[in-house]
C-alpha cells in the first residue's frame, strides 16, 4: 500500500518535475555566466576567453572569465558554486590528475560534473642534435644500451612535460633521468644547450627548433597521427598503448541540471567547430573534440584510471 501510495506519487510529480528542468533550460542564460580559469598568458586563460567571445558573438549570451591563482584555489571555488550552471571552469589535466599526486579540497568525480571537453593538445617528445637516435625505436634501444645516462628535461612535478616522460619510461622499460627544472620555458633551453637528451614539448615551443636542425622531432604522444604535427609518427606506433595529451575542458557543479548541462554543451559545441575557432585552437597547438557531456566523463574515468597507476608506480604521490 505505501509502496502503490509512494509509485502513484512519482507517477504524478516526475513529469512536472521534467517539465520544470526543461523550462529552465529553455530560459537559461538569464544572466552572466562565469568561466574560472588561470592568470592570463596561460592556455586555460586562452581556451575561456575563446569559448567566451563565441558564445556572446554567436548566441548574444554574456560571459566573464574569472582569472584565479593556479592549483586547487579553482577547483575548491567551482565546488563551492551554485549548481546552476552560470559557474564554470576549464580544466587542464592537472585538474583531474593533480589529485593523485596531493591532497585536494574536491573530489574530481563526486564534486563536479563534466560539460565539453573542448580539444586536447599533443606534446611532441623532441632530442637534442647530438643523440644519434631517428626514432622512436632508436632511441630506446639507445636508453637501454645506456642505462641511466639518457636523460630529459621537466618544468615540475605532474606537469606536461613530465608525466609522458614518466609514461615513456614505464611501457618502454627504460630507466631515463628526469631533470626538472623552473619552468618550461628554461627545460627547453636546457635541452636546446645539450644539458639533456630530451623532452616532451609542445608543438608550437619545439617547432622553431627543429626547423632549424636544433633539435629533432621523433614521434607525437597522441594515440593517433595528429594534423598539429602532419608526418609525424605516434610513440604509440612502437610503444603499445602509449597516450597523452594535454585535456581542456568545462566543469560545472555537480548536480547541475541535466538540461543545463546538455544546453551549455550544445551552445559551445556549435562555437568551437565553426571554421574560425578550430584555425585558433588549432594554431594555438590544439586539435577539436567538442565532445558530448558522456564521452568527457568516460575520458575522466580513464585518465584517473591510467594515472594513477604511473603516479603511483613511480612514486610521485604524497598523500
Amino acid at each position: 500500500m505505501i509502496f502503490r501510495m509512494y509509485a502513484g506519487f512519482f507517477c504524478v510529480a516526475l513529469p512536472a518535475v521534467l517539465a520544470a528542468d526543461s523550462a529552465q533550460a529553455q530560459e537559461f542564460p538569464v544572466k552572466p555566466i562565469r568561466i574560472i580559469a588561470s592568470p592570463p598568458g596561460g592556455a586555460n586563460n586562452f581556451i575561456a576567453r575563446l569559448v567566451g567571445q563565441g558564445l556572446g558573438e554567436t548566441f548574444g549570451w554574456q560571459v566573464v572569465v574569472d582569472n584565479r591563482p593556479s592549483g586547487f584555489i579553482q577547483g575548491e571555488l567551482l565546488a563551492r558554486s551554485p549548481a546552476d550552471g552560470y559557474s564554470m571552469l576549464v580544466a587542464a589535466g592537472s585538474f583531474t590528475i593533480g589529485p593523485l599526486m596531493d591532497k585536494a579540497p574536491y573530489d574530481v568525480i563526486k564534486d563536479f560534473t563534466p560539460v565539453v571537453l573542448i580539444a586536447t593538445s599533443p606534446s611532441v617528445l623532441v632530442v637534442h642534435s647530438s643523440v644519434p637516435s631517428k626514432s622512436v625505436k632508436d632511441l630506446i634501444a639507445l636508453a637501454s644500451a645506456r642505462k641511466g645516462e639518457l636523460n630529459y628535461s621537466t618544468s615540475g612535478t605532474g606537469s606536461a612535460n613530465h608525466l609522458p616522460g614518466e609514461l615513456f619510461r614505464a611501457l618502454a622499460g627504460i630507466d631515463i633521468v628526469r631533470i626538472n627544472y623552473k619552468g618550461a620555458g628554461p627545460a627547453l633551453s636546457a635541452l636546446l644547450g645539450g644539458e639533456v637528451h630530451m623532452m616532451f614539448a609542445t608543438a608550437s615551443s619545439a617547432a622553431p627548433h627543429t626547423k632549424a636542425g636544433r633539435l629533432r622531432a621523433l614521434a607525437v604522444t597522441s594515440a593517433q597521427p595528429s594534423a598539429l604535427l602532419p608526418g609525424l609518427p605516434t610513440i604509440a606506433s612502437t610503444v603499445s598503448g602509449y597516450e597523452f595529451v594535454s585535456p581542456f575542458g568545462l566543469f560545472a557543479p555537480a548536480g547541475t541540471p541535466r538540461s543545463i548541462i546538455n544546453r551549455l554543451n550544445q551552445a559551445i559545441v556549435k562555437v568551437i567547430r565553426q571554421p574560425d575557432m578550430v584555425q585558433k585552437l588549432h594554431d594555438a597547438g590544439n586539435d577539436v573534440v567538442a565532445n558530448t557531456p558522456e564521452e568527457y566523463a568516460a575520458v575522466v574515468r580513464s585518465e584517473l584510471a591510467t594515472w594513477s597507476k604511473v603516479i603511483k608506480a613511480a612514486g610521485l604521490s604524497v598523500q
